[in-house]
């Protein structure tokens, strides 16, 4: 595929949507080193080639944190659209000189243009999702002579005049007469929901979790770095006392090695002291 229709394609999921997700899913993904140096160009030459290239690495993570909202009855399509925009206003406003990866950074924004985008259509969409709902929409407050309810005579009239039946004119009567659900109104009672029951947990947000997944495993390497400047015996007391499933006792590691606890002990403490200096703890 040529670079431009690539692009196209790439830019927003206006035709076949399962394409769009394979394309986005087939962008390589960045490694530290070539995001921060786009994110320089960007910066300071202004670069768009480069902006380009940040935000079509970064579409796929649109697409997963869109997914999420998918229980509004909104198009999952429309959904991705806004979480674009927000990419492209983190691409803007990214400042690679912070020490922080693009998507951590990106996740807010992203999250933000779709939160916006459920508040403004959460009652339209509840109100009017077909094509008779949506012209009845638009048509019958104006149709309606008074605030008070429609007479059989009334609704039948409206009916003929917009070319639905009189059961649509009465459901799309209830529904123009039902009041907004608050958003995100706390509440006493625990089987009481808002829609904002309804957004993903903070908990859930990848990168977040990818972020916190990292920092573990460098931790673990440092870890094991630091214990293996340890001599035998004091890596043996640490990983007996706090890193062994069954765990040693001071008294149990005193009879190991013929001396008191209390000397266990002392020693416990100075290598515990030589791994947070290793670590820069």
């Amino acid at each position: 595929m040529a670079r431009r229709e690539q692009e196209m394609m790439l830019a927003g999921p206006v035709g076949s949507l399962d394409a769009y997700i394979q394309a986005v899913g087939s962008v390589p993904v960045l490694s530290k080193d070539e995001e921060q140096a786009l994110a320089r160009r960007f910066r300071d030459d202004e670069d768009l080639d480069a902006a380009r290239s940040l935000v079509l690495a970064h579409l796929r993570f649109v697409v997963h944190i869109a997914k999420g909202y998918m229980g509004y009855g909104l198009a999952l399509n429309d959904l991705i659209q806004e979480g674009n925009v927000g990419l492209m206003k983190a691409v803007k406003r990214f400042d690679p000189d912070v020490g922080v990866r693009l998507v951590s950074f990106a996740v807010h924004w992203i999250r933000a243009e779709i939160h916006e985008f459920v508040l403004r259509n959460w009652r339209v969409v509840k109100v009017a999702t077909t094509k008779a709902q949506r012209k009845l929409f638009f048509n019958l407050r104006r149709s309606k002579k008074s605030l008070a309810w429609l007479s059989p005579e009334e609704t039948e009239a409206v009916a003929q005049d917009l070319g639905v039946s009189t059961a649509e004119v009465t459901e799309m009567e209830k529904r123009l007469a039902a009041r907004d659900s608050t958003f995100d109104l706390p509440v006493d009672d625990e089987e009481a929901y808002t829609p904002a029951h309804y957004l993903p947990s903070p908990d859930a947000d990848p990168a977040v979790l990818a972020e916190g997944e990292d920092w573990e495993q460098e931790t673990s390497g440092r870890l094991v770095e630091a214990l293996n400047t340890l001599d035998e015996r004091s890596r043996h007391i640490l990983e007996s006392r706090w890193l062994s499933e069954e765990k040693m006792t001071l008294q149990d590691l005193a009879d190991h090695y013929g001396v008191s606890a209390e000397r266990i002990r002392q020693i416990e403490s100075a290598a515990i002291k030589k791994l947070q200096t290793r670590m820069g703890v």
